[in-house]
């Protein structure tokens, strides 16, 4: 081992002897308790939810895709376990478990974790709300000292006459540990010690003390008393059917907690392939030992992300410490009540029910598939409201999907006709429909915004086209998006995948949407008429704004929308006032991106720097101190007019100018004194060979000068020594349309993002 890959070893093992061992012990106080509670929740043998938890961290933990997630026996699963253990008995439930490991191993051997993620969220959430209401329900009649129904609904019926029966020292149990947990985390100093481990501790203390008559943990013989699975008998559609469902759930649990674990920390990322095998592993090793399924769990890798893991070692040793105590203490685990289990569980399973993801899916139209698959794993069955969650997204998709919007309106002199959406068969009827309230013979301006038209809606629009043009009308279609019916009219085949979004527009001077070549090509011809038009005639922002919001304003409104209430730039862009630089199109930004400053010559007078001019620094102690930007980016460019100045080579001006302004320009020429600084590091720099003649290289070296301009600031100064804020510059060769970018006084090209990528 060479010196540097010794210190290497050296330093991680100090960081898992402080982040990830304080964090697996914190983690493994929480597993204890739950996997226990999950454990009589499924209805399998208390030892195999232990069992479920020691192999969830050491297999799936080392071997798994993601360095923070922590698996084990998840509630989510308690339902599906729990009617398999009734249907088929423990030990075919573990071979169900083991091959639906092997099923994981197949899938994640094949690479198709990613294809788990389009389950809809809405399904899975409402899945694990409606697994939360049973559980609590059945848990419910445990604390009360009673025995849960074969069903929610008989649970929630029998639930008055259990309440009535009131059974002392059971509910006492139960009450004392749902208030420790509900009270513990509000506790600062007791929060080292997991709220579900002190429940427990603090349930079972007084049932000891005082001899109440209670149910305890029945843990005898330990792992020796787990027997080893066998093959189920009966119906091999069931068996299948148990077994795929028992893959998918676990996977596709395990995969969205390990999504959702990326955004708790920024360590490695994820590999859900990899992650989709260790599960498989897991569960293959679980089920053969005689344990519950195995997943993810939200609870267990959130708890082991706020302990401060960094690495796998966390999972890995935790898992370690479930094992050493259930053979060391598994004596102490008999004194707990199963009361206090029961409360523990319905303490979990109200938290399941989360109000969080019920207000993230409002906003997307998917509440209705929440509730649904929640009422119908509470009312039916697990698979059933799974299925009907699934069905129900489909639909709503699909809905989506041929969404149709036309808009029928008069518009000075003409009938304005707007139709956004997927134009299909489905939306022919409101099409037709909304074009029957247009009079024959009157001009009608028709906007196309589709990205899909199909047969049947080509032959109606175009069949009313036909008839309306017949009578006299004229019809004036502009399409904005893919060119659909001009396509049809033509015959051309469209390829919904491949057709590009028409961009041909907004990005173009006004003069050359004018009069500009229809192919889009920028040749010297193209140049020659621009100017010309130019020349003719001054371009109107009127006009401009009209096509804005003819066009642009539908797509960015929503945006805007958000954006309204407040603004959170990353960037900080100060440029020259030039009008061929163009900062959002130079950035590919959009609005609310950058806070932009432009002025003659990109530049930023010095601290004290006579003439002052506090118009610039306003703008920096805004961005910086109220928007909270921590980048500050110059951006100069080729042919700057301020900087021919300063080499004293301006042009002359205009005869017209002069009979108004004269030949002086004082106020330019005052601003200018902000550039000496420029100038004099010019004349005391040589040329790199990098630039294009002396007026270049004066480009290049103003936007280094006015990086040393911002700093010579004491508040920028002490931000940027501080790491609170990064001063970058940019410079646009206006000629060649590209961008370089700064790295130790000297600008090397932005490569572009295919050949950066090796194809060309």
């Amino acid at each position: 081992m060479t010196e540097s890959g010794y210190t290497n070893t050296k330093r991680d093992w100090r960081s898992v002897l402080r982040h990830d061992f304080p964090a697996s012990l914190v983690v493994f106080l929480v597993a204890v308790p739950l996997s226990l509670g999950i454990a009589v929740a499924s209805g399998a043998p208390i030892a195999a939810g232990l069992v479920a938890a020691v192999v969830g961290g050491v297999v799936a933990g080392a071997l798994g895709g993601s360095v923070v997630q922590v698996s084990g026996p998840a509630a989510g699963l308690s339902l599906v376990v729990a009617d398999l253990v009734h249907t088929y008995g423990w030990r075919a439930t573990c071979m169900i478990t083991l091959i639906a490991g092997l099923v994981q191993l197949l899938l994640g051997v094949f690479r198709v974790a990613r294809a788990a993620l389009a389950v809809s969220p809405a399904v899975v959430h409402g899945m694990l709300a409606g697994v939360g209401v049973v559980i609590a329900l059945s848990q419910l009649h445990i604390v009360l000292g009673g025995q849960p129904q074969k069903s929610a609904v008989e649970n929630l019926l029998e639930l008055p006459s259990q309440i009535m029966n009131n059974h002392g020292h059971a509910v006492m149990v139960g009450v004392i540990t749902i208030a420790v947990m509900l009270v513990w985390n509000r506790l600062p100093r007791l929060r080292a010690v997991p709220a579900p481990l002190a429940a427990l501790l603090i349930g079972a203390l007084p049932a000891s003390v005082l001899g109440w008559d209670i149910t305890r943990v029945d843990l005898t013989g330990g792992f020796s008393s787990l027997q080893g699975p066998v093959l189920p008998a009966g119906d091999w559609h069931a068996i299948v059917s148990a077994v795929l469902l028992v893959s998918l759930l676990a996977g596709v649990e395990s995969l969205l907690t390990c999504v959702a674990s990326d955004r708790m920390h920024s360590g490695p990322r994820a590999d859900l392939d990899r992650e989709l095998t260790a599960q498989g592993a897991a569960n293959v090793i679980s089920g053969a030992l005689g344990g519950l399924p195995v997943a993810g769990v939200v609870v267990r890798t959130t708890t082991n992300v706020r302990a401060g893991a960094r690495s796998r070692w966390s999972t890995v040793l935790h898992g370690v410490w479930v094992l050493l105590f259930t053979l060391a203490f598994g004596w102490a685990i008999m004194l707990i009540p199963m009361e206090a289990l029961a409360a523990l569980l319905l303490f979990i399973g109200v938290q399941m029910v989360n109000v969080a993801h019920v207000r993230n899916l409002r906003g997307h139209g998917e509440m209705p598939v929440y509730f649904v698959t929640m009422a119908g794993v509470v009312l039916i069955g697990l698979a059933e409201g799974v299925l009907i969650g699934l069905g129900l997204a489909a639909l709503l998709a699909l809905r989506r999907l041929t969404w149709l919007s036309v808009q029928v309106r008069p518009d000075a002199g003409c009938w304005r006709v707007v139709v956004t959406g997927s134009l299909t068969f489905l939306g022919v009827p409101r099409l037709t429909d909304s074009l029957r309230a247009i009079p024959a013979g009157s001009a009608v301006e028709l906007d196309l915004h589709v990205d899909f038209m199909d047969n049947a809606a080509f032959e109606a629009l175009h069949a009313w086209r036909l008839e309306h043009e017949r009578t006299g009308g004229t019809i004036d279609i502009d399409e904005l998006h893919d060119e659909w019916y001009s396509a049809a009219v033509s015959g051309t085949r469209m390829f919904p995948a491949k057709s590009p979004f028409r961009h041909d527009r907004w990005w173009l001077p006004w003069a050359y949407r004018r009069s500009g070549p229809p192919s889009g090509e920028v040749g010297p011809d193209a140049v020659t008429a621009v100017a010309v038009a130019e020349a003719e005639a001054v371009p109107d922002l009127l006009k401009g704004t009209r096509e804005f919001q003819r066009r642009t304003a539908p797509l960015v409104r929503p945006l805007l929308t958000r954006l309204a209430r407040r603004q959170a730039p990353s960037h900080l862009f100060i440029t020259c006032a030039d009008s061929r630089i163009v900062p959002n199109i130079i950035t590919a930004s959009g609005p609310g991106d950058l806070f932009t400053v432009r002025n003659i010559g990109n530049l930023v007078p010095r601290h004290r720097m006579a003439p002052h001019d506090d118009s610039l620094m306003a703008a920096v102690e805004y961005a910086v101190g109220v928007l909270a930007v921590r980048t500050i980016t110059v951006c100069g460019h080729s042919g700057c007019g301020a900087m021919a100045a300063l080499l004293g080579e301006v042009p002359p001006a205009p005869a017209e100018w002069e009979a108004v302004f004269g030949t002086d320009f004082p106020s330019l020429r005052g601003w200018l004194r902000h550039g000496r600084h420029t100038l004099a590091r010019f004349v005391a720099s040589e040329s790199a060979g990098d630039d294009a003649g002396p007026l270049d290289r004066l480009c290049r070296v103003n936007v280094i000068q006015q990086l040393d301009n911002l700093r010579s600031h004491p508040r920028v100064d002490a931000l940027v020594r501080s790491g609170k804020l990064e001063l970058s510059g940019l410079y646009f060769d206006i000629g060649s349309a590209s961008v370089h970018v700064l790295h130790q006084e000297r600008f090397t090209p932005v490569p572009e993002l295919r050949a950066a990528a090796g194809t060309g």
